[in-house]
């Protein structure tokens, strides 16, 4: 696996300041012209560690999985939150990712005393908590969000392949490849497509912002 795993030190310092429960919450899915944001939350058992834990961007699909499934045997709680693309449309991605964070946080099952996220705050949720710049690659509790979340998500979009085969949502997860343009170029969009982004709104004249700009979705 490429890069070195994220380490346990922000949450080991965490617990010796007496927070004993200690949330990771990352997304996916935010640079995304279809389907939904998703949000996870995991609560990590410092007794019980997965060992591994990465960035999910960092990780091939076959060992996503394994590490998600190990996360949900092993954590404490986990969670994922979800806001939809008509929902985005109302709001703004910003507000969106927060919201699926905040749902996340909210369906763990258990109260978390400190929420480490990756590079953002939540606002609202009346829990103590930090946000990590890089925090998907420095905190293993946050890796481990992200992975459940990514995984989560490919899931979801995968399925949602079925509904749509034209535009091959199992391959680039709703991300702005060059296949998914084509395919909004000839089809148009489908319920699954934010319609306030670029590139959902004139595929015809609309291109990717800057050279690279579509995110590998492996």
């Amino acid at each position: 696996m490429p890069g070195r795993p994220a380490g346990w030190s922000h949450e080991r310092r965490l617990q010796a300041d007496g927070f004993r429960s200690v949330a990771g919450v990352d997304e996916v899915g935010r640079g995304c012209l279809a389907g939904p944001v998703v949000a996870g939350a995991v609560v990590l058992d410092l007794r019980r560690r997965v060992l591994g834990l990465r960035d999910s961007k960092l990780l091939p699909p076959a060992g996503r999985e394994r590490l998600a499934r190990r996360i949900v045997e092993r954590a404490v709680a986990f969670a994922v939150g979800v806001v939809e693309p008509d929902e985005i449309d109302r709001t703004d991605i910003l507000r969106a990712t927060l919201l699926a964070m905040t749902r996340a946080v909210e369906a763990l099952g258990v109260r978390p005393d400190y929420v480490l996220v990756d590079a953002l705050t939540i606002p609202g949720i009346g829990i103590p908590q930090g946000g990590l710049v890089h925090g998907d690659r420095i905190s293993a509790s946050i890796a481990a969000a992200s992975i459940v979340a990514k995984f989560y998500r490919d899931e979801m979009m995968q399925s949602f392949h079925a509904l749509y085969p034209s535009y091959g949502f199992d391959r680039h997860k709703g991300y702005g490849t060059a296949e998914h343009y084509e395919a909004l170029r000839r089809f148009g969009p489908t319920p699954l497509h934010r319609s306030t982004f670029r590139g959902v709104r004139s595929p015809l004249h609309d291109s990717l912002p800057f050279p690279g700009a579509a995110e590998r979705v492996s």
